[in-house]
Order: structure tokens, then C-alpha cells, then sequence
């Protein structure tokens, strides 16, 4: 009997956990709760009203969800974010990824080009901006290189024109972001087996080959990451586009973004910008959560 006893309290011992374990378990989760899931129900909630952010709430129901169906400003920001998160995503990946795989191998100099592609990543966006558009002046250094080289008739006022103002945006956007993808996916492509590569070479693959088989798939795990820091900052991107042209001519460079801004702490339609908040949400969740789950019914 005594031994009976014991042994439930060395198992009643063993499934006890430590209260520091508790602790750091739980002051994060807390923490977590109240500066991250509080305010985002806190702002679902505030989309549901009319609020200027000094009178009470009043409750509207969906009544800015269906007031945007109307909005041609909204439309076009919601076209330009599609648009954004098409070019910067897809050219950030697609140039992030190249430049990985020409730094990837330990050569001379190849540290100097590596820090250099990084550089930018640690400017802040908004100073990053001020220096792209003194570059884009009508005096400035693109339209002077354009006449140096003989090419004076292409100098353009970039951030002016209503076609051009978006994509001129995105520019600074991606010399930021490029590094950062490259990082990444160095990362990645530290972790490939040479074994594969060494396999494929005895069976006659060629590099295109190798990349094709070996490399994207072993990328897999990388490119979810990729994907989420992509669609994550396409979405978010603020700083760069309201420094630049504060989502104009005209409404060509807004985002949703920027548009929630505006519409928030200019118009103080604080209920309706948080309505765009929620869309901003639910884009970003739809696009990862879709991948994420594609990715997974492939691997298995």
C-alpha cells in the first residue's frame, strides 16, 4: 500500500508543472492578449460604428461595410493595393531569390555585395522616401542620368503624373525590401543537403534542372515565410507611399493604407477607418491562410 502511494505521488510530482515554467508561459500570453487580440476586437468592434473619436459610438451595424460597395475612392485604393502587392510582392521575391542564388557561394568580395543589398533593409521607410524624391524632382538625379545619356526626352515628373505615380512608388519600396527577401532566402538555400546537387550532376541534371527539383522544393518551408513578410508589409505599407505623394495625384498611389489613415485621422471617420482596417485583416488572412494550407496538402 505505501508503495502504491508513493508511486502516485511521483506521478502526481512529475505531471506538476514549475511556476516559473507557468510564468513564462503566461505573462507572454497576457501580454499578447492585451496589446495584440484586445485592440483587434476592440477595433472590429469600432468598424461596426460612427465614431469622430470624441462623442460616443454610435452603433451602424454594417452600415460602413456597405457604404464602401459605393465608394469609387475605395475601389481604387483597393485595385492599387492589388496591384502593389502584385508588383512589389512578386518582383521582391523574384529578385530577392535571384540575388541569393548569385551570393550564395563563399567567394571574394562576396560579403562587401551582400552588405551592400542589405543596407537599405536598416533605413527607416519614411527617410528612404525624402531621398527617392529628391532623386525624382524634375532637377533631380534620374532625369539628369536620363539626359546624360542622351535621353532627355524620357525625364518625367514621376510623382506628378497620375500613370506613373504608383510604380515610381513602388521603386523605393522594393531597393528596401530586396535584401531583406535575399536574407531569407540564403537562409534557405544554406540548408539544401550538396548531396542532392552532387547526385543530380552524376545523373546529367542541368542547372535548370537542379533548380526546378531540387532547389524550389527544398525552398518549400522559406517560401511561406517569404510569402507572409511579403503580403504582411505589401498591405501595411504606409510610410514609403505618404512621404512620396500622400496617395496621389488624384488618388492614383492610394492604398488601403493610406486611405484607412486619412479617412481615420483626417476626416475622423474613425469607425469607417477601422472598417478598412478589418478588409486590410481579412486580405492578408485569406492570401497567407490559403498558401499555408495548399503548402501543407502538398506535403503530405
Amino acid at each position: 500500500m505505501a508503495v502504491l502511494t508513493a508511486a502516485r505521488r511521483r506521478r502526481r510530482g512529475a505531471t506538476r508543472v514549475p511556476p516559473v515554467v507557468l510564468a513564462f508561459v503566461l505573462v507572454p500570453l497576457l501580454a499578447e492578449a492585451f496589446w495584440v487580440f484586445w485592440p483587434a476586437v476592440q477595433g472590429f468592434y469600432l468598424s461596426l460604428t460612427d465614431w469622430d473619436g470624441v462623442s460616443a459610438p454610435k452603433f451602424v451595424g454594417v452600415g460602413n461595410y456597405h457604404e464602401m460597395f459605393g465608394d469609387s475612392v475605395f475601389r481604387t485604393a483597393l485595385l492599387d493595393t492589388v496591384l502593389w502587392l502584385l508588383l512589389f510582392g512578386g518582383l521582391s521575391a523574384l529578385l530577392g531569390l535571384g540575388a541569393a542564388l548569385l551570393l550564395q557561394q563563399e567567394r571574394r568580395g562576396v560579403g562587401f555585395y551582400r552588405a551592400a543589398l542589405f543596407l537599405p533593409v536598416v533605413f527607416s521607410l519614411t527617410a528612404t522616401a525624402l531621398v527617392w524624391q529628391a532623386m525624382y524632382q524634375p532637377d533631380g538625379l534620374i532625369n539628369n542620368t536620363l539626359d546624360f545619356f542622351g535621353l532627355g526626352s524620357l525625364r518625367h515628373a514621376w510623382l506628378a503624373d497620375q500613370d506613373t505615380a504608383l510604380y515610381a512608388v513602388i521603386v523605393p519600396a522594393l531597393w528596401r525590401q530586396i535584401g531583406y527577401v535575399m536574407v531569407l532566402y540564403l537562409a534557405g538555400l544554406k540548408g539544401i543537403d550538396p548531396v542532392l546537387y552532387e547526385a543530380a550532376k552524376v545523373d546529367g541534371a542541368t542547372r535548370w534542372q537542379q533548380f526546378r527539383h531540387i532547389t524550389i522544393p527544398q525552398l518549400r518551408g522559406v517560401n511561406a515565410v517569404v510569402l507572409s513578410v511579403i503580403v504582411i508589409d505589401s498591405l501595411r505599407s504606409f510610410d514609403v507611399v505618404w512621404a512620396l505623394t500622400r496617395g496621389g495625384p488624384y488618388h492614383s498611389s492610394e492604398l488601403l493604407s493610406t486611405y484607412m489613415y486619412s479617412t481615420a485621422f483626417q476626416s475622423l471617420r474613425l469607425g469607417y477607418g477601422s472598417a478598412l482596417a478589418v478588409v486590410i485583416f481579412v486580405l492578408a488572412f485569406g492570401v497567407i491562410v490559403s498558401y499555408l494550407v495548399r503548402a501543407f496538402r502538398e506535403a503530405d
